[in-house]
């Protein structure tokens, strides 16, 4: 309970992983039926980047502060959700803040949509409180995101996202993702499912992708992207999403996004991006 993700807001992890919620919401928006979004890991909602834990840092300026500069047509036509979701963020330009995902979410959702944000970090909980008091879509929890995976599904609604993106910073933090993810699909079998990762040289992605493979749903995406090598003490070389019951389409839109990204936020000319399906397809 000691992570504080202000540290890492921005990086390019979030990155990704933003780039790929706003895709997500906007492929569940395609049907009219209102959907539940789970955000088991919230975090405060959004941060200030000129702040002294941003500061001390830097990541941001590797993550969202190398996505100003346009890219080709059909890239920023994905990236759109993502970018206005930033903007709406920094009402007066430029790139003072920077949003969590239950942000991301919030943005996007429509009037009938809703959003259960969970933080177990006490000081964090406040924050994210703070962030949403106005919006009566959004409701705020602070217990164990194993505790609210379980006790908000099924969502009322019987379409949902539900994103587990835990720190990882216990030995056992990923077996207890995995065992998250296997609850969740118990009692929400045809929902979608986000299970963010961290790519170093400790095996951990390997294992972590295995271990879902190993759940047995068909048509689980695997989406990486590495900005650096990996190696020993070297820290975050990138990240990745196993994504269960993918909306329709997402993966064409992410194999014309993971390119783009990696060329951009890759560290000199290394950069890979990937998109692929797990258990490949016969």
């Amino acid at each position: 309970m000691n992570y504080r993700h202000a540290y890492h807001a921005g990086n390019h992890a979030d990155v990704l992983k933003h780039v790929v919620l706003a895709r997500v919401i906007e492929r569940l928006k395609k049907k009219d039926k209102p959907f539940r979004v789970i955000d088991a890991h919230g975090g405060i909602g959004a941060y200030d980047l000129s702040g002294a834990e941003a500061g001390k840092t830097r990541e941001w300026e590797g993550g969202i502060g190398r996505m100003a500069e346009a890219f080709a047509a059909d890239v920023e036509s994905l990236l759109a959700p993502y970018r206005q979701a930033i903007a709406a963020l920094n009402g007066g330009g430029g790139l003072a803040r920077y949003p969590g995902s239950p942000w991301i979410a919030a943005h996007l959702m429509r009037s009938g949509d809703r959003l259960i944000a969970n933080e177990l970090h006490p000081d964090d909980k406040a924050l994210l409180e703070t962030c949403f008091r106005h919006d009566r879509r959004v409701s705020v929890t602070g217990v164990d995101a194993g505790v609210s995976i379980k006790a908000n599904l099924p969502p009322p609604e019987r379409r949902g996202l539900v994103l587990i993106d835990p720190p990882y910073e216990q030995k056992n933090e990923a077996a207890r993702a995995v065992a998250m993810l296997a609850e969740g699909l118990r009692r929400f079998a045809t929902g979608c499912f986000m299970l963010w990762y961290p790519v170093k040289a400790d095996g951990l992605a390997d294992g972590l992708g295995d271990a879902v493979e190993r759940l047995g749903v068909p048509g689980t995406l695997k989406v990486e992207l590495r900005v650096r090598e990996a190696f020993g003490e070297g820290g975050l070389a990138g990240s990745g999403l196993a994504i269960v019951n993918p909306p329709w389409q997402l993966d064409r839109d992410l194999e014309i996004l993971l390119p783009a990204l990696a060329r951009r936020l890759g560290l000199g000319n290394w950069g890979q991006g990937s998109v692929s399906w797990l258990p490949p397809p016969n």
